[in-house]
Parts: structure tokens; sequence; C-alpha cells
């Protein structure tokens, strides 16, 4: 259903520090740099990208919006830790299970330096 996804940053040299250390962490590779200056993600057929706005307005975080990242519960603990050893935040609460209607699901959440909301999600038998 998606093509990929972006999110804003102010600042793409601490984005890539924070960015290629959780993508690392769950076995993808550290970001390039594209010729319009994004940093660029690829994993498993999907794309995630790092941008300074178009319209030379600063980044915001959108309220409201979350980016997830399928992994293994081992793996969203490595990102989890990643993400907050380069400068994100942890939210919510700590990572592990949470049983809701029915979905047995492991959730790890962080917000990057520039406020965006991760979220690393593994689907677990109920």
């Amino acid at each position: 259903m998606f093509s990929h996804m972006m999110v804003g940053s102010n600042d793409l040299d601490r984005s890539k520090t924070f960015y290629d250390a959780t993508f690392k962490a769950f076995g993808g590779r550290e970001g390039i740099v594209d010729p319009k200056g994004r940093l660029v993600y690829r994993h498993n057929g999907a794309t995630f990208l790092v941008t300074t706005p178009i319209d030379g307005q600063p980044a915001t975080h959108g309220n409201g919006c979350t980016v997830g990242f399928a992994m293994t519960p081992e793996q969203a603990d490595a990102w989890h830790k990643a993400g907050v050893e380069n400068g994100g935040t942890a939210i919510e609460d700590p990572p592990g299970v949470r049983e809701n209607y029915g979905l047995k699901l492991y959730l790890a959440y962080l917000r990057d330096p520039d406020g965006n909301k991760l979220c690393a999600l593994h689907r677990m038998e109920s």
C-alpha cells in the first residue's frame, strides 16, 4: 500500500547519526545521501527518507503521526537502545508486550532528535 515514508529534519547530520544507529541495530544499513540531499534508508523492500522541508520552513513533527518499523522483539530492543544512545528520546511505556483488541504486540517507541514519533512493532501469536 505504501511506497515510502518521509520525515523532516532541521539537522540532517544529527539525523544521520540517529537513523544510522537505529537502522543498523535491526540489521539495516547506513543511509545514503541522494542528489537532492535527502537521507535514504532501504530495508526489506521499504524506503524511509529524511529531508529538510522543500518549502524552506523549519521541520516540525506531525502531532498524532507515527512511523512504524517491523522487526523482531530482539531487534526492537536493540533499536530502542541505539536510538536513546544517539539523540532519541524514549516515550510511552518501556519496550514490551502489549495486548489490545485480541492482538498481542511487542512495541517500542522513540522520538527522533526532531520529535518525530517512531515505533518498532512485532506481531506475536495470540
